[in-house]
């Protein structure tokens, strides 16, 4: 096998993992931000406070402010890096000699 395809089997190992520990904060931060938006901005009432939903969007309630959003950020940049790499899509083309 070739060295891409090692490195391509590595990476979908990577993106494994990584999106099972990014999924719960990732979730939350985009369903808590489009309920926070609708309760703002549509006036729809879910039952839940907007402040309790920006806590939880930000990282708040569980006193990660400081770091949630670096987290969520490098995380996200962690599976953009690794699909793209298991795409192909900046493998050089081989040519082909006749």
């Amino acid at each position: 096998m070739t060295y891409f395809v090692h490195l391509r089997k590595a990476f979908r190992k990577y993106h494994r993992t990584l999106a099972s520990i990014i999924f719960l904060p990732l979730i939350l931060t985009t369903l808590t931000g489009m309920a926070t938006t609708t309760i703002a901005e549509w006036r729809w009432n879910f039952g839940i406070s907007r402040s309790l939903l920006l806590s939880i969007h930000t990282g708040e309630i569980f006193h990660l402010q400081a770091i949630y959003p670096i987290l969520n950020g490098l995380g996200t940049l962690g599976l953009l890096i690794t699909g793209i790499t298991m795409t192909g899509i900046f493998n050089r083309k081989q040519q082909h000699q006749k």
